[in-house]
């Protein structure tokens, strides 16, 4: 991009929105009045990755990744990235985008992925989103804007119906019956699915997989256990309890909060349709509960172009 394409896109208000997941990172770009005129996807990251070296490495191939296809479309002037994972550190982040973007740090806030997933759903106050990808959480954000979660403890401690839940599962139960009937595998459509996407049969597969994998690899093992749901009940049972886990996180917000309509989404609520029917049947009949396709990416490029509108013309961006 020339000098002056940049100058153009950054007086044309850009708004870049990042969606930054364990198995995917989106983006969008998004003109003045909202319009995405690009998007597109690379590798799935997530703040805990910072945590470690090798972590911090990846992030950053996947911001160096992300920003030389953005800037084929053009400069944002403002970035609002929604990060699973994400505590409120988000320094070091910001300088890396920031210069791999040619943006003032300032120019960049980053918030949890769930803040923008619930922006793609609702405004504030007007509902409750049980959002389930690798992990699960149930978000609301109330009319001050003050965000309010259940769940979302992360995959080790709980993270009920998400992907790396429904994975761990699968992997329990079929081992579970290996303890007892050596073999029984076999026989399981779920188990062959399984053993059949890790590897192999012995435990070394298993284990290198469940133990030796990002958190996000080890949530796409639920495509397999959702493949073989119509014919094996121990699957099928499996994606039931996933409708009930993000059912109870609904309950515990209605619980708090009062009654509101119940939004559900995420790439592992649509594993198959039972995880939803489910969910429907554990919450009251009378409780609206619509499935969404998502689209925080777009929330997210709107809110940064809102942001770019509100800033200052004669201010830098870092100010």
């Amino acid at each position: 991009m020339t000098d002056l394409q940049a100058d153009h896109a950054r007086q044309a208000g850009l708004g870049l929105g990042i969606d930054a997941g364990g198995t995917q990172t989106r983006w969008a770009l998004a003109a003045p009045g909202g319009a995405i005129v690009a998007e597109g996807a690379c590798a799935g990251l997530s703040a805990l990755q910072m945590a470690t070296g090798h972590g911090r490495e990846a992030v950053r191939a996947t911001f160096s990744e992300l920003a030389a296809a953005v800037l084929v479309h053009g400069q944002p002037a403002r970035v609002q990235a929604g990060l699973t994972g994400f505590g409120g550190d988000g320094e070091l982040l910001q300088r890396w985008l920031a210069e791999l973007l040619h943006l003032a740090p300032g120019a960049i806030r980053f918030c949890s992925d769930m803040e923008i997933a619930y922006r793609a759903s609702f405004a504030p106050g007007q509902g409750y989103l049980v959002y389930a990808g690798t992990g699960s959480i149930g978000a609301y954000i109330d009319t001050d804007g003050v965000f309010h979660r259940a769940g979302g403890r992360g995959v080790v401690l709980d993270d009920g119906g998400g992907g790396f839940w429904i994975a761990r599962e699968a992997l329990r139960h079929i081992w579970r019956d290996e303890d007892e009937r050596p073999g029984a595998w076999r026989a399981s459509p779920m188990a062959r699915a399984v053993f059949d996407y890790v590897g192999g049969a012995d435990w070394t597969y298993s284990r290198q997989f469940i133990y030796g994998q990002e958190r996000g690899a080890v949530g796409k093992l639920a495509l397999a256990v959702a493949a073989s749901a119509d014919a094996d009940p121990a699957a099928a049972a499996i994606l039931r309890r996933a409708g009930e886990e993000l059912a109870r996180l609904a309950h515990a917000l209605l619980g708090r909060f009062g009654a509101r309509p119940v939004a559900v989404s995420g790439r592992a609520a649509a594993l198959h349709p039972s995880i939803v029917a489910a969910m429907r049947a554990a919450l009251p009949d009378d409780l609206p509960l619509t499935r969404t396709a998502g689209g925080a990416h777009h929330a997210a490029a709107r809110m940064a172009v809102d942001s770019a509108l509100d800033a200052e013309p004669d201010q830098p961006l870092d100010q």
